[in-house]
């Protein structure tokens, strides 16, 4: 019997489409050159722009550079064994990373990989490195705080979660240390964090791990690790693989902080592999340029609408600046994108101010937004009050004679500052937050000693916690400083003041009577 024409060519697509579907296409290439991280390959006519492209001894490279005779990979380890000639494979795979809570607790490179010994990161999902950012129907405004546990921070330059916030400052000048707090004071909380360092030495990381370990935070926190040794293109993707892992997390309702250790070092890799690619690494590239690189980074920090679960993902960028100067090209680009920024100054830092917030150049464009009614209510003007502190002290160096109200605000001022230093990785909850403020903004230590306030204030809290807890548990409770509760805390202030010896309050001297030596003298 013959068959018809018609049933012959289905039974013969039929037969080519299950062949098909059982063989993969795979481009195929030759490497043409390789050195400094990068390779040239030629060949891959199909590859996709950032895809994952297979090099021999299992070492992955990204497709960065799509040029018409052939395609630059970046390298994603030790390239030593790649030699001209070598055959490469498409993926089918955009760069893509580890994510998902076996990675918290954990020290990984930016594909996922563990780096601290502990056997492997087993992990069932995976997600590319650079998505499109959240659009505006997506987001809902920023309104839920974020508590670093650092007293100058939550009272006059509050993060809420979602935000986006700049730490700017000199080099050792206290900029890790803050975020470093900022991940411990999350160990009771249900926020994930995720610490990507940069361009660091392998021992510092090492040591970060080490202290959050000590500090009980290492179980919620993944530190994503590009050291110094490690090739530029891996420090080039690591802040994209951090926010990957904060995104997952954020896409499926939970709370995330990831920390960008710094992108100036991020910013200095970027242009290495771009004019090792010989693409233009200036600032007018646009696509190409430093803006462009950081912005759709940045842009990803979101705070999600209810409808698409209420997650979100806040992001603490960390920038260095050159003898502060805030006003170079790239402090001004992260200025630009950010919601605010914390400028860590030198000059405090030297001074025995510890953080060294400059006040008046330090800015949360979420501002009270982000804070609970409390902490609202205590320090309302609290950054205003020392802003203008600064401004008197500095001018007070060259008056002979100062009135009365002048001094008033420079010893209200020099408490207040006082009673804002705080030591590292001892970040205080929200309610003792409170209590402190609320002793300085209303004058409780306005005649004590300046140098007695520090030790006077762990044993204020310590009193309240034992003769008043009502005060501490009420205030954690409910997040309100109601009328009721402020006389409250005013009667445990007053009652802790009258039990102080002598010797820690400050009494005025007599300046009025002439000294000895010009005593009768006309």
């Amino acid at each position: 019997m013959q068959g018809r024409p018609d049933e012959v060519s289905a039974i013969l697509r039929d037969e080519l489409q299950r062949l098909e579907s059982q063989v993969e296409m795979v481009g195929v290439g030759t490497v043409i050159e390789v050195g400094d991280g990068i390779a040239r390959v030629y060949g891959l006519a199909d590859v996709m722009a950032a895809e994952l492209v297979d090099f021999p001894g299992e070492l992955m490279g990204i497709a960065l550079n799509l040029e018409e005779d052939n395609v630059g990979c970046i390298l994603m380890g030790p390239y030593a064994h790649v030699k001209e000639g070598d055959q490469v494979q498409t993926t089918g795979r955009i760069a893509e990373t580890r994510v998902g809570e076996e990675l918290f607790g954990r020290v990984v490179n930016p594909l996922g990989e563990p780096l601290d010994g502990k056997g492997a990161v087993v992990s069932k999902h995976t997600r590319p490195l650079e998505v499109k950012a959240p659009g505006v129907v997506k987001r809902q405004p920023v309104k839920e705080p974020l508590h670093t546990g650092i007293k100058a921070i939550d009272s006059m330059i509050p993060i809420g979660r979602g935000q986006r916030e700049l730490l700017i400052g000199d080099r050792q000048t206290g900029k890790t240390a803050i975020v470093i707090d900022t991940i411990i004071n999350q160990r009771d909380g249900d926020v994930k964090c995720i610490y990507v360092a940069i361009g660091q030495k392998s021992s510092s990381i090492r040591r970060t791990a080490a202290i959050l370990e000590e500090h009980g935070a290492m179980e919620h926190t993944c530190i994503v690790a590009a050291a110094a040794s490690d090739p530029a293109a891996v420090q080039y993707i690591a802040p994209y693989a951090g926010c990957t892992i904060g995104e997952h997390i954020r896409d499926n309702g939970g709370h995330a902080l990831v920390i960008y250790d710094d992108l100036t070092r991020h910013a200095k890799a970027y242009r290495e592999v771009s004019l090792l690619l010989r693409r233009p690494p200036g600032r007018e590239a646009y696509p190409g340029d430093i803006f462009n690189l950081h912005s759709r980074l940045l842009e990803r920090a979101a705070k999600l609408s209810e409808a698409e679960g209420g997650g979100s993902l806040t992001a603490l960028p960390v920038i260095q600046t050159e003898e502060g100067d805030y006003s170079a090209y790239i402090p001004t680009n992260l200025i630009s994108i950010t919601d605010g920024q914390i400028y860590l100054e030198p000059e405090l830092f030297y001074a025995g101010v510890r953080p060294a917030i400059s006040v008046g150049l330090s800015v949360s464009r979420v501002g009270g937004n982000a804070q609970t009614q409390m902490m609202r209510k205590v320090a309302g003007r609290l950054k205003l009050d020392l802003a203008s502190y600064r401004e008197y002290r500095a001018f007070s160096q060259f008056a002979s004679e100062l009135d009365e109200t002048t001094r008033n605000i420079l010893k209200r001022g020099d408490r207040m500052t006082e009673a804002l230093k705080q030591d590292q990785y001892v970040p205080m909850a929200i309610a003792e937050q409170v209590i402190v403020i609320f002793v300085g903004t209303h004058g409780y230590w306005d005649d004590i000693k300046l140098e007695a306030i520090t030790d006077l204030e762990a044993e204020l809290l310590t009193f309240i916690h034992e003769r008043y807890p009502e005060i501490e548990s009420g205030l954690r409770q409910t997040q309100q400083l109601e009328d009721e509760m402020a006389e409250r805390l005013a009667k445990a202030i007053g009652d802790f003041k009258t039990k102080l010896d002598e010797q820690y309050f400050e009494r005025e001297q007599d300046t009025e009577r002439p000294s000895s030596e010009t005593e009768g003298v006309e």
